[in-house]
């Protein structure tokens, strides 16, 4: 399975449960240097707010606190486009799952900023080792 290509983010497809590629995705975050500020389970959020079964889908709100300060530091609303997303959600086949991180570049082009330009090409390689060791 391949999970779709998006111009705003990057993913990869595992061979394992739900459970476990929440657990890597979050050690790998960790290493990287990032702590999961935010987390939404869509799958309990729709069932409890539409009463709809959806799959296992988890939304991270990630955040580097020292990439964090540069990014305020080069233009205070930024904070807008914070955190970094991280999504994990369980596969179309038992016991797959999918990963996908949100194009940091893409993320701080909104800016508009060029003294982003670097920090989002940083952030990216970063995202690029977490999916890489997954």
């Amino acid at each position: 399975m391949t999970p779709p290509s998006t111009p705003y983010g990057m993913s990869r497809a595992l061979d394992v449960p739900f459970e476990e590629a929440d657990r890597r995705v979050r050690e790998e975050l960790q290493k990287e240097g990032f702590g999961v500020l935010t987390e939404i389970d869509v799958q309990e959020t729709l069932k409890k707010k539409l009463d709809v079964d959806f799959r296992p889908y988890r939304i991270l709100g990630a955040c580097n606190p020292p990439l964090a300060h540069k990014a305020l530091s080069a233009e205070e609303q930024v904070g807008l486009l914070l955190p970094c997303n991280v999504i994990v959600y369980a596969g179309a086949s038992e016991g797959t799952s999918v990963v996908a991180v949100l194009d940091p570049r893409a993320q701080l082009s909104v800016a508009g900023n060029p003294a982003l330009d670097e920090l989002g090409s940083e952030v990216l390689a970063r995202m690029e080792r977490v999916l890489a060791n997954l």
